[in-house]
């Protein structure tokens, strides 16, 4: 159709009468739309930030209750009545202060004056802060109390040092000659101490410095802000302030550190500290632009000490603000555009029906099994020969669908058979190699049985003529005492290696009872056992014992495991290091034992091998049997022995044991037993 017929056709006029609108009422609404929705955005973040404040402040006075409540209970406390009547009483404030998180714990006298603290202190001087003189009055009390340098100093000089926050220039601040803020900001809470006979015997102080305790405003960004509540990448920082500076903050500086020491704007110090108001509204904090909430902080006598603050960063929400007014303004456009699209595309359909069948005709040969003529106005031949038509293509469809259908169940079948194949080689492979194992495990038995038989006769023999020989020499004895004591020697130690080998063959004989067993006990007697070799080295000995389920098994041949275990880690730490031992409670199913050196470590091509029988890296001691034993006294409840070992980085052995025996045959002992 040429441009001037466009012009006067009937879709000309319906693309004009469907454009009009929208043309002229675009730029209205978007003008609207901007100047109403930007202040209603903006009113939004501000109360986000409002009750994101409120939420902090709450924090805060959790935090200040659950110190109090802390004092309060330790004034009542038995511990400290004892104490007070000639017990160790620095020494409770001291761990009361370890225990509870405190700074300093000091003790009153009924007029306000020190008798004690956790740390140095000059007794007799007198407080009078208003926590004191409350709890004095019989109330428990807290608040936040700012501390001169020199009172930092009289409580502990290390508390003045951790007070120091170095000021870091900051634009737009109020002028501060200062170069460092040595005041400390801290939780302060009092409680009255009451004798038996309910008068006031004296009142415990304890102190936290808020200075640096990053945990506190972490605690607080995580209530406030936690993960994935800020949407957009926008990022929540808390913090807070002694006066304009900053002593505790999650604010980043350009270099990723804390942005501590820096100091907030002149105006929002004006209204806050100056003026004793909230301020709520966007500010500059550091290095960028945050929705930001800032409320003063009162210590105990009233006055403003500081600030607590609240904010996100403001920038990803002002590119979605900005976003959506361009997206509105697009999806206007889109609607203009799509009703001048759906008017031609009717307009097309009331006119030239039979293009939409050449153009599907044209789609399904392009390969578009999808493509439809769809519904067409009127009950005429052209409807009537579109709608076959579309009915022609879905039943062709349908036909395609199933033969798609049909051969990807084949492929899923095809896949499981192969999966199930696998699985069933990996079956084949584990069976071989477990009898494999059980055939070598029967030969060896059936070897040591015999040697420790054959050994144990001629030892016998020499064990009597060597005491023989004392008896007929007496006294000539004595020149060669230490040739015959070597030769006892080394036909004891002959006798403890067939022992083992007898254990290993005939494993039932040396069996013993199953009792209930506290493996936390049993590592301590372990360790008991193994002093001497300990004692040979510089070995430290480190214990962390978790574990709280007691598990049933015989307790001598636990301990028999545990001792082997810890020689070998001493053995394997001739240079002296670190023997540590782990007890933990295992998946709910027993306990997990854990012997860990800090040795040379084992070789890889010998890691694999440590539990083969008669396996032994050590030439001129050892028999290569105690791990082998070890593993087959633990598998015999069911348990079994795990080893991880880097060169260099030290040998790990876990030792897992059920809270219940599940006895089964050792593969292979039955056989060698038999033997």
């Amino acid at each position: 159709m040429r441009w001037p017929d466009f012009l006067g056709s009937v879709r000309a006029k319906l693309v004009l009468i469907v454009l009009l609108p929208p043309l002229v009422m675009v730029p209205a609404l978007a003008a609207l739309l901007f100047y109403w929705g930007d202040a209603a955005y903006d009113r939004l973040l501000v109360s986000r930030v409002s009750a994101e404040l409120i939420t902090a402040h709450q924090y805060l006075e959790r935090v200040l209750e659950a110190n109090r409540r802390a004092v309060a209970g330790f004034a009542a406390s038995a511990q400290l009545a004892r104490a007070m009547n000639g017990g160790e009483l620095r020494e409770l404030l001291r761990q009361t202060a370890a225990s509870e998180r405190f700074d300093f714990v000091r003790l009153l006298d009924a007029e306000g004056r020190i008798v004690a603290g956790s740390g140095d202190v000059q007794p007799g001087r007198k407080e009078d802060w208003p926590v004191v003189r409350d709890a004095l009055n019989g109330r428990k009390s807290v608040a936040i109390d700012v501390f001169e340098p020199a009172q930092l100093v009289e409580i502990s000089p290390e508390l003045a040092r951790r007070a120091l926050v170095p000021l870091v220039p900051t634009p737009n601040a109020a002028p501060d000659p200062r170069s460092e803020e040595a005041r400390g900001m801290v939780i302060h809470a009092a409680a009255p101490v009451w004798d038996a006979q309910g008068a006031l015997a004296g009142v415990v102080v304890a102190g936290v410095m808020l200075n640096h305790n990053l945990d506190f405003v972490d605690t607080i960004n995580d209530i406030v802000y936690p993960e994935g509540s800020l949407p957009l990448g926008s990022q929540g920082t808390a913090t807070l302030f002694l006066g304009d500076v900053r002593i505790a903050t999650n604010v980043r500086l350009f270099g990723g550190d804390r942005a501590l020491g820096t100091r907030v704007s002149q105006a929002v110090r004006d209204a806050v500290l100056g003026e004793g108001r909230t301020w709520l509204g966007s500010a500059f904090v550091v290095k960028d632009w945050y929705v930001s909430g800032y409320e003063p902080v009162l210590d105990s006598f009233g006055r403003r000490a500081g600030m607590l603050y609240v904010g996100y960063l403001e920038s990803p929400f002002a590119r979605v603000k900005h976003t959506i007014f361009v997206t509105l303004i697009g999806l206007f456009a889109f609607v203009m555009a799509a009703s001048s699209a759906l008017l031609l595309w009717r307009a097309r359909r009331i006119f030239k029906p039979l293009e939409s069948m050449d153009a599907t005709m044209a789609a399904v040969e392009a390969g578009d099994v999808t493509a439809r003529v769809g519904a067409v106005p009127g009950r005429d031949e052209i409807a009537r020969l579109a709608e076959h038509f579309d009915a022609l293509l879905d039943t062709l469809h349908e036909r395609n669908a199933e033969l798609s259908r049909l051969n990807t169940e084949l492929d899923f079948k095809v896949i499981e058979r192969t999966r199930e194949l696998a699985l069933a080689l990996e079956e084949l492979r584990a069976a071989q190699k477990q009898l494999v194992r059980s055939e070598k495990l029967a030969a060896i038995g059936q070897l040591t049985a015999g040697v420790a038989h054959e050994i144990n006769n001629p030892i016998a023999v020499m064990q009597g003529n060597l005491d023989l020989m004392r008896e007929e020499l007496g006294g000539a004895a004595s020149s060669v005492k230490n040739e015959l004591r070597l030769l006892d020697e080394q036909i004891h130690r002959i006798r403890v290696i067939v022992t083992k080998l007898l254990q290993f063959a005939r494993p039932d004989e040396f069996a013993g009872y199953v009792e209930t067993v506290d493996v936390n006990a049993a590592v301590a007697d372990c360790l008991v056992l193994v002093r001497h070799e300990l004692k040979k080295g510089d070995i430290a000995v480190v214990q962390d014992l978790r574990a709280a389920a007691p598990v049933r098994i015989n307790r001598n041949e636990l301990q028999q495991v545990l001792i082997n275990l810890a020689v070998n880690a001493i053995h394997a730490m001739a240079a002296g290091g670190r023997l540590t031992f782990v007890t933990e409670d295992w998946e709910g199913k027993g306990v997990r034992i854990a012997v860990r050196d800090t040795g040379m470590g084992i070789a890889p091509e010998h890691l694999a091998r440590v539990f083969d029988p008669f396996f032994t890296t050590k030439k001129t001691q050892g028999t290569g049997l105690g791990l082998s034993i070890s593993l087959a006294l633990i598998e015999r409840y069911g348990g079994t022995i795990s080893v991880d070992s880097r060169p260099g980085a030290g040998t790990e052995f876990s030792v897992f044991l059920l809270a219940e025996p599940v006895f089964r045959e050792q593969e292979g002992l039955e056989t060698i037993a038999s033997t």
